[in-house]
């Protein structure tokens, strides 16, 4: 599907791709991954056709389509819902093209060939397929016909992916997709992706959707790229073997080169042995050393202990927060104790920042109570704090003027918990990445030890491996923390505590993470403690029991149906990954596979990409068929 050969791309005389290299799998999943400036959006690009590579060639099917999310949010006074369904040019042309021909009433034999045209593309349905990516993505039948411009830019980056996901591509292009997303429309969109039928090559530091969705890694370090097959936690065990194989090179190399150095030392002015000893010198000139795998200092983060205080650290009580004398939230019961870790489900728009701002003393509460120590402090994460930085400034004139009255080391001590050190500390804010930022904008909010962390989507701009520094130094903190995040794996390795924000409450949730998703995906109820909304009146139990006994038994043979159509498609599935390792990375080959040939593990994918068809087929026939009899 996409290959590209010794592809160079320097940027402001700097070289970020040098000479890349790789083939990826077609109808693959692959995870493009790096520490962040390592030039993952910059490949990205290149291969979408918006930057010309300095060398190299980037190759890919003539007759295959490509789709990369536009860098312009859509505005103007269309709705999401126009904008997704013209974002299949082809659809929209043939309509036009229908609509004209038939008020003109000429070309019968060309209107049916549009219209023949408009049934094989699934045209007719496409509305009802546009209706449900805008709904998984948080906009409900009310947002899709509001106009562009009444929605911030987050949301109408959220349209712009909803459009791209629309036009179905063969290669499906996606640079950290879930940044403006919510926790449940993350959730929506790796479901959407385990489905998709192209190639996809995503950006992403969400580790779960790197484990759920991605079934190989291209990992890009120092202008190279290594493809692993595999998930990430697949990549992470291959990699740390290879490192180890490294490090266990580099110590045999370094005795070998200590032996060879004192050879020559001893021998060198010996006539009898000198021609050796040369020999040895040219030896070692020739030796490549290997280099020692980097420390990097951006993967430190240190949260200094809060002082000792009793709890708790926030109560309310029955209390009501909002805006201009109107409630966002009511009814509010929340604890905060010294060692909580709680993290704010709910999707965006519910109130989850107006309860961080609450717990944080940045609004009050409009009735009921709010009781917090005189000496608590807080220290509030937001993306507002990263986005107001001064770009002309240094870290170390950022802290200086927060940390009025203490002295320079007291400064750069509290840099350096952030791996702030040195030169780093007196870069320009402006030249820095985003993930700097971010970690500079944490170091600013925890210089005075705060008894309570609230983390709004903290997680953003850093990469995976930053994130995981990120959630063991949370671990290792002595304080309270709030988290809202859309990152899955941050809430579950750092909160114990779920508390709903919806409907205009915040209520405890009773189940775990996996049990939140299953009910924003639709397949269990939710689990919050909220009171139970009025009914409308229920049928007999006994006429309800003996209806759902005949529809059971009407509805056996569909449901079996369904069930065995599953069983192939995941069967299918799995054979083609299998086939897929095997040609790609021979090592990984199960054993059935190993000694078979190129040509032969190419027959058998076709035969299964086509008995993984049929039984895809089967299961929307017998979902529909299941669908209609209710």
């Amino acid at each position: 599907m996409l290959s590209f050969n010794a592809v160079t791309v320097r940027l402001g005389g700097r070289t970020i791709l040098d000479g890349v290299s790789a083939s990826l799998p077609p109808r693959a999943c692959i995870g493009l991954i790096g520490r962040n400036g390592a030039g993952k959006s910059t490949l990205m690009k290149a291969i979408a056709g918006q930057l010309e590579p300095d060398a190299g060639s980037i190759d890919m099917p003539r007759a295959a389509r490509m789709g990369y999310i536009a860098q312009e949010a859509p505005s103007g006074q269309g709705t999401p819902f126009g904008t997704v369904l013209a974002a299949d040019t082809e659809r929209a042309a043939l309509i036009t093209e229908e609509d004209a021909l038939a008020a003109s009433g000429a070309d019968g034999a060309r209107l049916a060939e549009v219209h023949d045209r408009l049934v094989a593309i699934d045209a007719y349905t496409a509305p009802a397929r546009a209706g449900r990516i805008l709904d998984g993505l948080g906009f409900d039948a009310e947002a899709q016909q509001r106009p562009l411009d009444s929605f911030s830019g987050g949301w109408k980056m959220r349209v712009a992916l909803a459009a791209l996901l629309f036009s179905q591509p063969d290669l499906l292009l996606l640079d950290e997709p879930s940044n403006h997303l919510d926790l449940e429309a993350a959730m929506w969109l790796e479901t959407f992706l385990k489905s998709y039928r192209g190639t996809i090559l995503i950006i992403s530091h969400e580790r779960d959707l790197l484990n759920n969705v991605v079934d190989n890694i291209l990992h890009l370090e120092q202008g190279k790229v290594t493809l692993y097959a595999g998930n990430y936690d697949s990549y992470e065990r291959q990699r740390a073997e290879r490192l180890a194989q490294l490090a266990a090179a580099r110590e045999a190399q370094t005795a070998q080169r200590a032996k060879l150095q004192d050879y020559i030392a001893r021998n060198s002015a010996r006539a009898s042995t000198a021609k050796q000893a040369q020999s040895r010198q040219k030896a070692l000139a020739k030796m490549q050393p290997i280099a020692e795998a980097a420390v990097d200092p951006s993967l430190k983060f240190d949260f200094p202990s809060p002082p000792p205080l009793k709890p708790p650290l926030v109560q309310l009580d029955n209390a009501s927060v909002g805006y201009d004398g109107l409630a966002i939230l009511s009814g509010l019961d929340l604890r905060l104790d010294p060692d909580d870790r709680l993290a704010l489900l709910g999707r965006n728009g519910n109130g989850k920042t107006t309860l961080a701002r609450l717990l944080s003393g940045q609004l009050p509460a409009m009735t009921g109570s709010k009781h917090a120590p005189g000496k608590l402090r807080v220290g509030y994460f937001t993306q507002y704090q990263v986005e107001e930085l001064d770009v002309d400034d240094t870290p170390l004139e950022h802290m200086t003027r927060l940390m009025r009255g203490s002295g320079q080391s007291a400064v750069r001590a509290q840099l350096g918990r952030f791996g702030f050190t040195g030169g780093m500390a007196e870069q320009k804010v402006g030249k820095m990445s985003g993930g700097e930022r971010a970690r500079l904008a944490l170091a600013l909010i925890t210089r005075d030890a705060p008894h309570l962390l609230i983390l709004d989507e903290p997680t953003n701009h850093l990469d995976v491996d930053t994130r995981e520094a990120l959630v063991q130094a949370l671990n290792g903190y002595d304080g309270a923390v709030v988290v809202v995040s859309h990152d899955r794996h941050m809430i579950e390795a750092s909160a114990d505590r779920l508390v709903l924000v919806d409907a205009g409450r915040a209520v405890a949730f009773d189940g775990s993470l996996d049990d939140y998703t299953d009910s924003i995906l639709g397949s269990a109820p939710a689990a919050a403690k909220a009171p139970a909304a009025k009914s409308a009146p229920r049928e007999d139990p006994k006429e309800a029991r003996r209806r759902a006994a005949a529809q059971r038994e009407a509805t056996a043979g569909l449901r079996k149906a369904l069930k065995t159509a599953e069983a192939a498609i995941a069967a299918h599935t799995a054979r083609l990954k299998d086939l897929d390792a095997a040609l790609f990375d021979p090592k990984s080959a199960a054993p059935a596979d190993a000694n078979k040939t190129a040509s032969a593990l190419m027959q058998e994918r076709g035969v299964a990409e086509t008995d993984l068809a049929k039984a895809e087929a089967a299961w929307v026939k017998a979902s529909e068929a299941l669908e209609a009899a209710g």
